[in-house]
């Protein structure tokens, strides 16, 4: 009988014309009415699932040979989306919110690519074909009753229309709680969804409701099925001794677990000695789950279902019951343990000279935690009496495993990793889930040891299973974008630095010592935060394609079985090839490798669904705290610049937006480039990284928004702010702007484009060198008068030279126009300016302007009324009149 997989090859080989059921049929030698029958309903299942398509004629392809492509629908809150392909290779498409065709959030899809934009065309813009497979069959959100009939208004902004509600489907529910609710109808053109209620989390400000309504928006799921709980219940609490049959029993040696206070589930374990080669012996024993959780099990369905564990604000939601979770898988301390070991012996360089993978029996002497360990070995620290007196024995072992962390760590550094050091917090909240406190979590010696131990493990794992050429599951990071990482190179030469590459392509080793060039440095969190956000998110993997963002070939994730599906599974597949010689019958081989694509990308999607659950509720306590401190100052750094305003992080991590409304001192123009704002008459600048002191204005719990406010700021007379893009065609200003010019001089800023109507222009562009105002010279006058033109360089830290001025007048200038090139920012640079092309003298030529202004006053040789648009915005009826000079 023909297999899905064979007909989607067969469908996709470049010879292939779309075919009838009966010409399949044919083609195949499909033999009788029940081959015919299964036959049908393959190509059914594959069309619901949006694999194939049937014409109207009903012949069936592949979405891919009919110009169409399947993906999933990414909803933004303003109605737009992209539809992301299953296809990695093709790029997003950008759909309209009259193309959406009823499409909601994560829906699966088939689109259509109808045409190209952006700025260069190079963006593709399509329309959804038709719904393959919904993602939301429920929704959460607050209802709204009417009396005769209810809606309920969705969490999740993405999802634009409410849900309507008959009054027989209210289930007793009021306005103003939050509710589930069950879609029955799906939405359709102007029609909105209609739904049932079929849970009620509480009201709105009840205790507890926010989260619980965060946990049923993200479909995370809390109770465990029966028949799971029955097979957990049913693992021993200790170890028998028959079960340490073909186990390497290691508990004689000095084994310890660290982690942090609160930690439960205790999964790997370490121990390091010193050879008397000089070498090291580095040992990782990590839990064996995979012996209580067996392959096709309860447990093992509902852990693929979940695929990882969540920790949000107040509780966790485990991959695995408590039972297992923190009872027989965790490596409690004295007690014997069933586990996974990764030995290593390493040399003084950092490099792995021989490793060792085997199941093992072991005994840990002490559970230890960050902050301990970390007052033990850190150097600069001072630790109690108490604490020296009680681990005394254990002093020498710690150090030797801070010496040998330093070596991994540096060796790593050698070949390229990126380390990027942000700040973590974690919400502190009370019984009722109220945040009383944010603390900052260090990351300190103590997590790095750890750190850099389970990364050598999860690497010596990874190529070694590689080479066994078994089935097998990888974390891989692809390189970054080619656009995202010019725009990344783009951007840090504003503030001097320079990366190192080849076309769109870098090595990793170049981008750490770009962070270790900026650590300290005032911009370090902005260039940090933006390197990150050029980069693409790590996944899972059925295949090794390495990690770039670790400069690592191999890698996978063997250490958290507890927590992490992927882990657990490879565990299993591990021990399997170890008790088969090193090999996997054909049989077995064939299957493994089936599964591992599906299991890669579940664990991915879940990964990212619990990173999105854990990050809304931290936003939703963070805003929570901050509701009485509305009025408070704090100090902070701008850690995002947009068109609309400015993020101000403070020093615990918090976010908030200062909107560009509410600085009233000047017109503030963006630079995307530069990702700043500069003021338009004070010449004020805001970019990534400056300090700032602000006020709390405003907090919007439901939305998760905080406002802040520049304490400094002052207002100016009249008028409301506004932004000035940089690809503006002319300046528009609010109620109290004006446009200045007097006897000729034209004030040019960065982002604006001032026209009149002798053709006189200063248009904003991109300079070279570590240009930051980024002025570009246009052409001179077209009219009898002599155009004007200036170029500038050499902004930011140790200028380059100034860019050429432009050409003066074309017609017969009276007066030669005037070319300069001006250095702005603390660089200097030099430039010079042509004068008039024809008859008239030879404008100026001058070159080191200015080098602190970001206004750059131009001289022409005719004075100019006011411009078209007056103080309300609207437009002049009469044109501009050129006045002559008295002269």
């Amino acid at each position: 009988m023909v297999t899905k997989q064979e007909l989607l090859e067969f469908m996709k080989e470049t010879a292939y014309k779309p075919m009838t059921v009966q010409e399949l049929e044919s083609h195949y030698g499909v033999d009788g009415a029940e081959e015919f029958k299964e036959l049908v309903k393959l190509l059914n299942e594959m069309e619901n699932e949006g694999e194939v398509i049937r014409t109207r004629t009903d012949r069936y392809g592949v979405p891919e040979r009919m110009n169409l492509v399947r993906g999933r629908l990414h909803a933004h809150p303003k109605g737009f989306g992209f539809l992301i392909p299953d296809d990695r290779d093709h790029p997003d498409i950008y759909i309209h919110l009259n193309d959406m065709k009823g499409a909601m959030q994560n829906d699966t899809v088939i689109g259509r690519v109808t045409g190209r934009g952006g700025p260069n065309g190079t963006k593709l813009e399509g329309e959804v074909v038709r719904v393959v497979k919904r993602a939301n069959s429920q929704i959460v959100g607050t209802f709204d009753n009417h009396e005769t009939y209810g809606f309920v208004l969705p969490d999740d902004k993405r999802i634009q229309k409410d849900v309507f509600i008959p009054r027989e489907k209210f289930m007793g529910a009021v306005s103003g709680q939050k509710v589930v609710v069950k879609l029955v109808t799906f939405p359709d053109g102007r029609a909105a969804a209609e739904g049932e209620i079929v849970e009620i989390l509480g009201h709105k400000d009840d205790p507890g409701v926010d989260i619980l309504s965060i946990i049923r928006k993200f479909g995370l799921p809390e109770a465990f099925p029966p028949e799971v709980m029955e097979e957990a219940e049913a693992a021993p609490d200790t170890i028998r001794e028959e079960e340490l049959v073909g186990r390497r029993d290691l508990r004689g040696r000095t084994i310890v677990t660290i982690d942090g206070e609160d930690a439960k589930d205790l999964d790997d374990a370490v121990d390091v000695q010193r050879l008397e080669n000089g070498n090291y012996l580095l040992g990782v024993h990590i839990a064996d789950v995979g012996y209580y959780v067996k392959e096709g099990s309860a447990l093992d369905r509902e852990a693929f279902n979940r695929g990882t564990s969540v920790y949000l604000v107040d509780r966790v939601i485990p991959m695995l019951p408590h039972r297992l979770s923190n009872g027989i898988c965790s490596l409690h301390p004295r007690v014997d343990r069933l586990t996974l070991s990764c030995e290593m012996e390493i040399d003084p360089t950092g490099k792995v000279v021989r490793h060792d993978i085997f199941p093992s029996v072991i005994k840990t002497v002490e559970r230890m935690t960050y902050k301990n360990v970390r007052q033990l070995v850190d150097e600069e620290a001072d630790p109690e009496p108490e604490l020296l007196e009680r681990y005394k024995e254990l002093l020498p072992f710690f150090r030797q495993m801070r010496d040998l962390a330093l070596i991994l760590r540096e060796k790593r550094m050698r070949r390229g990793a990126i380390d990027f050091d942000f700040s973590e917090s974690k919400v502190i909240v009370d019984e009722e889930g109220k945040p009383i406190d944010i603390v900052k979590r260090p990351r300190t010696i103590a997590e790095q040891m750890i750190e850099e131990f389970m990364l050598a493990a999860n690497e010596t794992v990874a190529e070694h299973f590689h080479w066994l050429k078994v089935p097998f599951l990888y974390r891989i990071h692809e390189d970054p974008d080619g656009e995202k990482l010019l725009h990344f190179m783009q951007f840090i030469t504003n503030f001097g630095y320079v990366v190192k590459g080849k076309g769109n392509t870098v090595h990793p080793r170049a981008l750490q010592s770009l962070l270790e060039e900026i650590k300290g440095a005032k911009e370090e969190t902005v260039i940090s935060t933006v390197m990150l956000r050029s980069m693409k998110q790590a996944r899972y993997d059925a295949e090794s394609l390495g990690h770039f963002g670790l400069a690592a070939e191999y890698y996978s994730h063997f250490t958290s079985p507890i927590r992490r599906y992927p882990d657990l599974v490879i565990h299993r597949i591990m021990r399997e090839v170890i008790d088969n010689g090193g090999a996997l019958p054909d049989r077995r081989q064939e299957y493994l490798a089936s599964r591992m694509p599906d299991i890669a990308q579940q664990s991915s999607e879940r990964e990212r669904l619990a990173v999105d659950a854990e990050r809304e509720t931290d936003a939703l306590k963070k805003a929570e705290y901050m509701v009485d401190k509305i009025g408070e100052e704090f100090e902070g750094i701008i850690s995002s610049v947009t068109s609309f305003g400015m993020f101000i992080e403070l020093e615990n991590t918090i976010e908030g937006l200062v909107r560009l409304s509410d600085m009233s001192d000047d017109y503030y123009h963006f630079h995307e480039m530069q990702l700043a704002l500069i003021g338009e008459r004070t010449a004020r600048v805001f970019r990534i990284g400056d300090e700032v002191k602000v006020r709390v204005a405003r907090v919007n719990v439901d939305e998760r928004n905080i406002d802040f406010e520049l304490v400094d700021m002052k207002s100016r007379a009249g008028g409301r702010a506004n932004v000035i893009r940089a690809d503006a065609d002319a300046v528009h200003r609010g109620a109290g702007g004006r446009t200045k010019r007097s006897r000729g001089k034209v004030i040019a800023a960065e982002g604006t484009q001032e026209r009149n109507a002798r053709g006189t222009r200063n248009a904003a562009g991109e300079s070279g060198g570590a240009d930051f105002w980024g002025f570009k010279p246009s052409g001179g006058g077209k009219r009898r008068a002599g155009g004007a033109g200036a170029g500038s360089g050499g902004g930011g830290t140790g200028g380059g030279p100034g860019k050429r001025g432009a050409a003066g007048g074309k017609k017969k200038p009276r007066t030669g126009g005037f070319g300069g090139g001006f250095a702005a920012g603390p660089g200097s640079g030099k430039g010079a300016g042509g004068g008039g092309k024809k008859k008239g003298r030879s404008g100026p030529r001058a070159g080191g302007g200015p080098r602190t202004s970001a206004l750059i006053a131009v001289e022409a040789s005719t004075e100019l009324t006011p411009p078209r648009f007056d103080v309300s915005g609207e437009p002049k009826k009469k044109r501009w009149k050129k006045k002559k000079r008295k002269d």
